[in-house]
């Protein structure tokens, strides 16, 4: 059974896209709808643009999407048994499972996208990389340090990443160096996604969800914080709205996708991140780039 995976944030590299655009009529004019809808030619950053003007969080997060979703139309015989995306890539998965329309799928993420941004600006705040450390001993940590700082990706076993204000997390690196994690990374990141720093920013994505039609999917979608198979409109709206202050809970939504059957999971967009995550969370099951 096929599970297509969608990437997020991060994920993003000078040139994506390109090829699409040069080789596929149909991706052509998705891309150039794009910059249309958008009101500025995301298609110039994404093929020409530096690392540093692809990092601005307006541009990364509809170019990461756009890069996906158009990639999944253009594929023959897409027929999704189920569908997942990390963060940002859920939005894709939505797309791609024909919950969102394109356009509204886009604008979703634009918004988001700004929202995310000005929620940065409020107050200093970061994300790091923790590795080889249980989870639960990195969530034991988190929670006796003073201030915000969360468990914010569980992306495979042995990697977790945390989030909130910058001095809180700056000291729980420390902490969790000295309970023996292999790793305690400060990320290259905007701000503290996924933890209640982002609170400002889920009630403008909410605002703007609300507005929006969502459909019966074609097949179920395995969101970021209920990590099971999802159908309803209703359900996937508010696991979307909660998704920005949540956890992205990825080793749990792989385990729950292979204990539904999924054997191939097929990465749909820039890079291979997802499908290295895959791997580790279970070396039985086949991983391949669409």
């Amino acid at each position: 059974m096929k599970a297509y995976i969608f990437p997020g944030q991060g994920a993003q590299f000078t040139g994506m896209g390109k090829d699409l655009y040069e080789g596929n009529a149909l991706a052509k004019n998705r891309f150039e709808q794009a910059n249309d809808l958008l009101g500025f030619r995301i298609t110039d950053i994404m093929f020409e643009g530096t690392a540093e003007d692809l990092k601005q969080t307006k541009v990364t997060q509809p170019a990461v999407f756009l890069h996906s979703v158009i990639l999944a139309q253009t594929l023959e015989n897409f027929t999704p048994a189920m569908v997942a995306g990390h963060s940002l890539g859920e939005f894709s998965a939505l797309v791609a499972n024909g919950t969102l329309s394109f356009e509204d799928g886009l604008q979703l993420v634009s918004q988001r996208a700004r929202a995310m941004q000005k929620a940065c600006e409020l107050e200093p705040s970061t994300m790091a990389a923790v590795l080889g450390l249980e989870d639960k001993v990195v969530e034991q940590v988190c929670r006796e340090i003073d201030g915000i700082v969360v468990a914010a990706n569980y992306n495979c076993p042995g990697q977790l990443v945390i989030s909130g204000s910058t001095g809180a997390v700056t000291l729980a690196c420390e902490k969790l160096k000295e309970a023996g994690a292999r790793r305690a990374l400060m990320l290259p990141v905007g701000g503290a996604f996924h933890s209640p720093l982002m609170k400002p920013a889920e009630e403008e994505l909410a605002a703007a969800i609300a507005r929006v039609p969502f459909h019966t999917p074609i097949c179920p979608v395995y969101q970021n914080v209920s990590t099971t198979a999802v159908t309803d409109p209703e359900k996937i709206k508010e696991n979307l709205v909660k998704q920005l202050t949540a956890p992205v809970k990825w080793t749990q939504s792989v385990q729950h996708m292979i204990a539904d059957g999924a054997t191939e999971f097929i990465e749909v967009g820039p890079g291979k991140v997802l499908q290295g995550l895959v791997m580790k969370i279970n070396k039985g099951v086949n991983v391949a780039s669409a």
